[in-house]
C-alpha cells in the first residue's frame, strides 16, 4: 500500500492512531495527540486534496492558520501528523516518500512568548488562606496549594506524591527523586511552611502511600487523589478570591515568579521546576543545585499553625 484513504482503509486510521499514542508516555501528550488526530481525521474526509499526502497536509495547515490558531497549537497539531506518518511509513502503510514529503511540511514560526498567568505574592497569599482549615478538607486544599506554590509541582505530580518522596537532604526538607514530565528526575526543596502545610493534613491520620487522597464527608476515602481533582479544587478557590480560570500551571510559574523576584538564582529556579530545556527558564546556565540555599526558601508565605 503506497497511500491512505478512509475510504479503503478505515480500520487503519484507527489502528495507527493507537500507535501513535502508545508511542508517547506523557498523559498530557497522548490526550493533544488525539485530539489532534480526530481534528484531522474529521477534515480529512472532506480534504481537497485527495489520498495522505504532502499537498493534503499541506492544506491542513493552511486550514489551522485561517482559523487563526496560535502558533503553538498548530505546531503541535503538526506534530501529530508527522508522527501519524511516521508510524504508518514504519508499518508498511504508507510508502516512504509520501512521509518523507509530509515530514518536510513546516508548521508555522513560533512568534514571541506566551505571557501566560500568575499571582502576585499577595494574591498567592490570599488562595493560600482560602480553604477552610477547620475541616480536614480545607487542610487538605491548603496543603496541595502550599506545594503547588511553594515547590512549584504539575498537577500530576501532586497526584503522585507520596511520603516516600518527603525526605530530608542537607539538613533540610525536600522532595526526593520526584519523576517529572518524560521520566526525568529531580529533588525539590521544601520551603519550611510547605512543610507545616504538610504536617497539618496528614495529622488527620494520613502516613503512607500517596500524601494526598479523595475527602468524602470529612473522611478520607481512598488511597490517590486525581489530577482532575486538583484543578477542580483550584479553580474553586480561585473563584473565591476573584481570579477565576486559573489553572494549576500558573501556580508553577507564580513559585518561578516569585523566586525571581525575591532574588533567586535562574539555575536554581531551573533545577527546582525540573526544565529541561535552559530555553524554557530564560536560557539558565547549568549548576549544581544548591539546596542550602534554595530559591523557594524566600517565597513569603504563611501557614497559620
Amino acid at each position: 500500500m503506497n497511500d491512505l484513504t478512509v475510504a479503503e482503509t478505515p480500520a487503519n486510521w484507527d489502528r495507527l492512531k493507537a500507535m501513535v499514542l502508545d508511542s508517547v508516555s506523557s498523559p498530557i501528550t497522548k490526550r493533544v495527540y488525539n485530539m489532534a488526530l480526530e481534528e484531522f481525521l474529521a477534515w480529512f474526509r472532506q480534504a481537497p486534496q485527495p489520498g495522505f499526502t504532502k499537498a493534503t497536509v499541506s492544506a491542513w495547515r493552511v486550514s489551522l492558520e485561517e482559523r487563526r490558531l496560535g502558533s503553538s497549537s498548530i505546531i503541535i497539531r503538526m506534530s501529530a501528523i508527522r508522527k501519524l506518518a511516521a508510524e504508518a511509513a514504519d508499518n508498511g502503510m504508507l510508502a516512504p516518500e509520501l512521509a518523507a514529503g509530509i515530514a518536510r511540511v513546516k508548521s508555522t514560526k513560533c512568534v514571541g512568548v506566551r505571557t501566560g498567568n500568575w499571582l502576585s505574592a499577595r494574591q498567592a497569599q490570599a488562595l493560600l488562606n482560602a480553604p477552610d482549615v477547620t475541616t480536614i478538607r480545607g487542610l487538605r486544599d491548603r496543603a496541595i496549594l502550599a506545594v503547588l506554590l511553594g515547590c512549584g509541582l504539575r498537577r500530576s505530580e501532586v497526584a503522585a506524591l507520596t511520603f516516600a518522596h518527603i525526605q530530608q537532604r542537607d539538613g533540610r526538607w525536600c522532595i526526593v527523586d520526584l519523576v517529572g514530565k518524560h521520566g526525568r528526575v529531580r529533588t525539590t526543596p521544601m520551603p519550611n511552611w510547605v512543610k507545616v502545610a504538610i504536617d497539618a493534613w496528614t495529622a488527620s491520620g494520613v502516613d503512607a502511600g500517596h500524601v494526598f487522597r479523595p475527602v468524602i464527608r470529612e473522611r478520607v476515602s481512598g488511597d490517590r487523589l486525581g489530577e482532575k481533582v486538583v484543578w477542580q479544587m483550584l479553580r474553586e478557590y480561585a473563584a473565591g478570591i476573584g481570579i477565576p480560570g486559573l489553572a494549576p500551571h500558573d501556580l508553577r510559574r507564580t513559585c518561578a515568579k516569585l523566586c525571581r523576584a525575591a532574588g533567586g538564582e535562574l539555575e536554581q529556579i531551573q533545577l527546582l521546576l525540573g526544565h529541561a530545556s535552559v530555553q524554557t527558564t530564560e536560557r539558565y546556565l547549568g549548576t549544581k543545585q544548591d539546596l542550602l540555599h534554595a530559591p523557594n526558601d524566600a517565597i513569603r508565605l504563611r501557614v497559620a499553625s
